[in-house]
């Protein structure tokens, strides 16, 4: 499966956004699914952060540091899932990448465990 991102860009902070992530090649619906950022100046896919998931049972979970303010959802008629983020922060500026586990459930601190991953969007939050 492919997954691809789009949707980020620079705010300001208190902002908003909405991240999207398409799929092709197979059914998101059949997936554990999770939205994922990295810091800059870290490269290794094991300095990944999971900020939100949902799992292929509609399980949901959120990072403590973003909880309140980012919000994961899924389109199975549009293989499309989104994260909408509200009242943005500069310390959330990372690139964010879409991530999918064929399981029942992905976690936050095992991405080596994604089995395929986006190539990511930036998120910029500075005044």
């Amino acid at each position: 499966m492919q997954l691809v991102e789009s949707g980020g860009g620079s705010v300001r902070p208190g902002g908003s956004l909405t991240l999207s992530c398409q799929g092709s090649g197979d059914s998101i619906g059949c997936y554990s699914l999770a939205w994922y950022r990295q810091f800059p100046g870290s490269e290794r896919v094991l300095d990944r952060e999971g900020v939100a998931r949902i799992d292929r049972d509609d399980f949901l979970k959120y990072a403590d540091s973003v909880k309140g303010r980012l919000t994961i959802t899924r389109d199975d008629a549009k293989n499309t899932l989104y994260l909408q983020m509200a009242s943005l922060k500069p310390e959330d500026t990372a690139m964010y990448y879409c991530a999918a586990r064929d399981a029942s459930a992905i976690y936050f601190h095992e991405p080596t465990w994604v089995t395929f991953w986006g190539r990511g969007t930036q998120v910029t939050v500075s005044s």
